[in-house]
């Protein structure tokens, strides 16, 4: 059994629900534009209040399912084939702002760590 994908998928769970569940109403130098929340980053994308809830829904979504895929491991590849393409979502937003290249690295590197763990298991 490769460990690396397990590692992976705990990073990955555990890192989106710190995102928007500890650090979602705090500024990190990551965030959209001038955003000093997850909220605002959404607005400055120019979505619409209700994405935000659903994108979130389907990150923390996925973050449980990858969580879960430990024992469930049927979860593991629509989990993190789904969280690729909200990376790569962010990714297009990113661009859009205009944002500097630091500002896309979280993005890039659960997109990164996604393909990692579906091409590992």
């Amino acid at each position: 059994m490769n460990i690396l994908p397990i590692i992976l998928q705990v990073i990955l769970g555990l890192g989106i629900l710190n995102v928007w569940f500890v650090r979602n109403a705090k500024a990190t130098r990551y965030r959209g534009g001038d955003a000093a929340n997850l909220k605002e980053e959404f607005s400055n994308y120019g979505l619409p209040e209700w994405a935000f809830y659903l994108v979130g829904f389907m990150k923390v979504g996925c973050a449980i399912a990858l969580l879960a895929g430990i024992w469930f491991p049927a979860l593991v590849t629509p989990a993190a084939g789904l969280l690729a393409l909200l990376m790569l979502s962010a990714l297009g937003a990113h661009l859009k702002v205009k944002d500097p290249a630091v500002k896309s690295l979280p993005a890039i590197a659960m997109l990164a760590m996604c393909a990692a763990v579906i091409l590992l298991r």
